[in-house]
Order: structure tokens, then sequence, then C-alpha cells
């Protein structure tokens, strides 16, 4: 079953995310991706996968994908951040992190974490429904 993927990453982790996306390109080519616009820029130069550009985060990226998620249009967020350097657009950061559990999306903010998501039979057999909170049944 195809999943909706957005993928993030802070300035000094998008080698890291783009390495991470171009060592799973097969799994990642047969779901839909959305990332923000530095970020995806670099994993479709690198990988020449699929992805839908929003607006850089630090422009209202961070935002769009908060949106998908409200809407329920976003199964899995891969974002990894950097815990070292504070950015003007931290509350941007921190609502995107505060909505994606309040919505409960499986949620990587590290390699470790996006790996285990991505090797998981929850994920590999497409059939993972996340369960919805209660603020939405």
């Amino acid at each position: 079953m195809k999943k909706t993927i957005a993928l993030v990453a802070h300035d000094n982790k998008k080698a890291d995310l783009v390495e991470w996306c171009d060592f799973n390109k097969g799994t990642l080519a047969r779901h839909t991706l959305y990332a923000t616009g530095g970020t995806g820029k670099k994993i479709i130069d690198k990988t020449g996968l699929n992805v839908n550009l929003l607006k850089d985060g630090s422009h209202g990226g961070d935002m769009e994908i908060g949106a998908l998620i409200v809407n329920e249009k976003l199964d899995y967020l891969i974002f990894f951040w950097d815990p070292l350097e504070a950015l003007p657009h931290d509350v941007d950061v921190k609502a995107l992190l505060r909505i994606a559990v309040l919505y409960n999306v499986p949620t990587a903010c590290n390699r470790a974490t996006a790996d285990l998501i991505i090797s998981s039979p929850l994920f590999q057999n497409g059939q993972y429904s996340r369960n919805k909170c209660a603020h939405e049944k």
C-alpha cells in the first residue's frame, strides 16, 4: 500500500538525510514523497527520486507539512533535526513535532529511528494504519 512520507532536515543534517534516502531509494520510490525545498532539491539531485517540493522550512515548509498532517494526508515524518543548533524558525519546528505527536504520526528524528521505521514489517507490508488519537474520533 502506497504511503505518504515527508522528508525534512536541518542544514547540518541534510547530508545524512540525503545519504539515507539514497540507501533506501528502492523502497522510497514506491511511496509519495514530500520535502521542504532545500532538502528536497538535494534528495532529487542525489537520488533521482520523485519528490513533491514544498517551501523551505524557514519560509513555511514546516507549516505545509503540518497542514498535511492535520488534513490526514501524511503517514510518516522523517525529520533529521539538529538539537545543537537553534534556528530562527524553532517555533515552527516545535509546532511541527507537536502536531505529529498529537496526530500519532510515526516520526523519525534521527537515522537510527528512520532505519527502524523503514525496515519494520509494519512499514514493509504496507498494512500499518495508525490509530487515531482521542481528539480525532
